[in-house]
């Protein structure tokens, strides 16, 4: 089973250090903190990853001329043609042909050459895999990748500088990716993990019950960021040997959790940021414990936050 050392963490800090914003932290009540990972490049932690694999391909000299391509459908797309961008790759990104416009124009501003293929992510994702086996350019990942992952646990990193006495992280998991890399990080550092899912996008729950990778069906409101069918064998090794707790939430909490987020702090995050936040609701910490909440992207519509105010 493919897993995560620390040393790929670290590796990944020392490359990602002055390309991505320093991780801020604020705190809630008591000993509680929020990480304002939302405030990173392209509004989400995944800018952590797409750095990391660009540059450790450069390192290599393995990095080909056709450049870098992916197939996405949000945030992952955004963040590798932000990378390219900033390190002068060329990325190629497939989307679903109804994307919406406004995230075509965000793409296509980071000079990244969209192709819109079909209707739906899986046929993007054929047509990246053939291109890439045409053009020879970098087939990424939205999660599944070590480079991805490590690079995300980098903000592990620097939560753990920021709060050395910390002794539970809460991340919200899809892919598993995010949760993989905070997991291998926060192990060294002595700290334990949460993982907080929607109860209808299970992956990494699911898995730990059946004691391997598995399909699970998805649907969620926070299925845009979290809804994926199956995790990551580097999040389930992460999950089986170090301390974490998986916890499971209803789409209300992560609701509730979002709106408060923006009623009681003014932060207005995706509702994958909420699910991190009801997950420490259905964690419970013990008194005094030393927890800091996760707030991992703001890619979201916030309209309906101010429409629907907490106890409206």
């Amino acid at each position: 089973m493919i897993h995560l050392s620390y040393e790929d963490v670290t590796a990944a800090a020392g490359r990602v250090a002055g390309r991505v914003r320093p991780l801020a932290v604020a705190p809630m009540d008591g000993p509680v903190w929020f990480g304002l990972e939302m405030l990173q490049f392209t509004g989400t932690f995944k800018a952590r990853g797409a750095v990391n694999f660009v540059r450790a391909h450069q390192e290599a000299g393995t990095l080909p001329e056709a450049g870098v391509t992916i197939a996405s459908g949000g945030n992952a797309g955004l963040a590798c043609a932000w990378a390219a961008q900033r390190q002068g790759v060329r990325a190629t990104v497939f989307l679903p042909a109804n994307a919406p416009a406004v995230k075509v124009a965000r793409l296509r501003a980071f000079d990244a050459d969209v192709r819109l293929v079909g209707s739906e992510y899986a046929e993007a994702l054929d047509a990246c895999r053939a291109f890439a086996g045409e053009s020879g350019a970098l087939a990424s990942h939205a999660y599944d990748h070590p480079l991805i992952a490590a690079g995300a646990g980098t903000l592990m990193e620097e939560l753990h500088t920021w709060l050395p006495e910390l002794d539970t992280v809460v991340v919200a998991v899809g892919g598993g990716g995010l949760f993989a890399g905070v997991a291998t990080s926060a192990h060294h550092h002595g700290v334990r993990v949460v993982a907080a899912e929607p109860e209808n996008c299970r992956a990494l729950n699911a898995a730990l019950d059946a004691g391997e990778v598995v399909d699970v069906p998805v649907q969620s409101v926070a299925a845009d960021s979290l809804g994926a069918r199956r995790v990551t064998p580097m999040a389930l090794y992460a999950a089986q040997k170090y301390d974490v707790r998986s916890v499971l939430v209803p789409d209300s909490a992560v609701v509730r959790a979002r709106q408060e987020l923006w009623d009681e702090h003014r932060l207005a995050v995706e509702h994958a940021a909420g699910t991190a936040l009801a997950g420490l609701r259905a964690y419970g910490p013990a008194e005094g414990e030393r927890v800091a909440v996760v707030l991992c992207g703001a890619n979201t519509d916030p309209g309906d936050l101010a429409r629907n105010p907490s106890g409206a």
